[in-house]
């Protein structure tokens, strides 16, 4: 990617995504992730949670960022270098998440770009965080 390509970045520009996180998702991700915590898989079990029904997992959610970075913001090619997460409020199954990445900065010397990262649910935030990515030449 040469300078052309960073170039066309400015501050503010956004990518979306969205998806309906199912029961399929959550098993799956159990099996990729061994992440078997019965609070994601029991039904039993997280009647008795704080949660009251079992939640998704959150790196489920986070996940779509890459997504987002991968195929459309800054596209292929980039690499994802940096990621904080502070996971606000639980996903549920069948709850549509819609991720967003928006431009925050731009160091064009170390080709790096930063992101504010979010995830919402019925325009209530479920995770918030920043990235840096690295477009390299």
């Amino acid at each position: 990617m040469g300078d052309k390509m960073m170039e066309r970045f400015k501050l503010g520009d956004t990518a979306t995504y969205t998806q309906t996180i199912t029961d399929a998702d959550i098993k799956s991700f159990a099996g990729i992730s061994g992440d078997n915590n019965p609070v994601h898989m029991s039904d039993e079990y997280a009647e008795g949670s704080r949660f009251k029904k079992r939640i998704a997992h959150g790196l489920i959610s986070a996940s779509f960022f890459s997504a987002l970075f991968g195929t459309k913001l800054p596209g292929p090619g980039c690499v994802y270098v940096n990621q904080s997460l502070k996971f606000l409020r639980p996903v549920y199954i069948n709850d549509t998440v819609t991720a967003r990445v928006v431009l925050t900065d731009i160091d064009v010397v170390k080709r790096r770009l930063f992101f504010d990262t979010i995830c919402e649910v019925n325009r209530k935030k479920v995770i918030t965080g920043k990235a840096e990515i690295y477009l390299p030449e």
